[in-house]
């Protein structure tokens, strides 16, 4: 009897430090999933911010004032439009 009590004790020991164990690999990953979703989280917010100034800085209006301001360019006048059609079935 005493050699089957040390050996219930022995494995109540083992099944106490295997569940000591597991909680502190659980509380581990945990905190890394937590700092993981923080991460995701700022990214997202950055990229919403990203997507917003890519609106701002290609808005049709500024992209003309840009042209006509700084690189002097102007909407020519009709007789100098030159429409090009495509030739179907024409070799490159």
């Amino acid at each position: 009897m005493n050699k089957s009590l040390a050996f219930l004790v022995m494995l109540v020991m083992l099944t106490a430090m295997a569940v000591v164990t597991l909680r502190h690999q659980s509380r581990l990953l945990f905190v890394e999933y937590q700092s993981l979703q923080a991460a995701r989280d700022s990214l997202n917010i950055e990229w919403g911010k990203l997507l917003l100034e890519e609106g701002a800085w290609s808005e049709h209006r500024r992209v003309e004032t840009l042209a006509r301001d700084r690189l002097r360019m102007a909407t020519p006048v009709a007789r100098r439009v030159v429409i090009v059609k495509e030739q179907r079935g024409a070799a490159p």
